[in-house]
C-alpha cells in the first residue's frame, strides 16, 4: 500500500463532532440542486470528500424530509487510476455551468441538512432524467 492511499481519518474525526451538532434551520433545498455536501472520509471504495472540509459536489436525486434527502455524488475524474474509463451503469455524465462530470449514480445514499454546504448549481431537467434512467437500470432490475 501506498503512503498516497492512507485516509486522513484524523482529520475526519476532528470534523464530524462539528458537523454533527450543529443545529440550526435546514436549508431550503430541491431536487436537481448541486450542492457543495461534507461527504467525509470513507472506507474503500466509497467515494470520499476532498479538500480540508471534505465536502464533494451531491445532486439532490429525492428529497425525503426537510432535514434529509437522497444524493448522488459526483466526480470530475473521468477515468479510475488505472487509466480505464469511467463509464457504465454506475456513471451519467452531465453538463454543469460548462463543465462536465459524472453523477456516481452506484454511489447514491441518505444524506442529513447539516452535510449542506453551500449550493454549486442546478441540472437541467434532461440531464435529470437521465440520471432517473440510469438509477431505475441500476436498482430496479426485471
Amino acid at each position: 500500500m501506498s503512503l498516497n492511499f492512507i485516509k486522513n481519518f484524523v482529520e475526519w474525526f476532528k470534523l464530524k463532532p462539528k458537523i454533527d451538532i450543529k443545529k440550526h434551520k435546514p436549508p431550503l433545498f430541491k431536487e436537481r440542486e448541486i450542492w457543495w455536501c461534507v461527504v467525509g472520509e470513507n472506507i474503500g471504495s466509497e467515494i470520499s470528500g476532498k479538500n480540508s472540509r471534505f465536502t464533494r459536489p451531491v445532486i439532490i436525486y429525492a428529497k425525503l424530509s426537510s432535514y434529509t434527502f437522497l444524493g448522488i455524488p459526483t466526480t470530475t475524474q473521468f477515468f479510475d487510476q488505472n487509466g480505464k474509463e469511467r463509464n457504465g451503469s454506475w456513471y451519467e455524465k452531465i453538463g454543469v455551468s460548462n463543465n462536465d462530470m459524472l453523477a456516481v449514480v452506484g454511489q447514491i445514499r441518505i444524506f442529513d441538512y447539516r452535510r449542506l454546504d453551500k449550493v454549486m448549481a442546478q441540472i437541467d431537467s434532461d440531464d435529470f432524467d437521465r440520471i432517473k434512467t440510469k438509477f431505475n437500470s441500476l436498482f430496479y432490475k426485471k
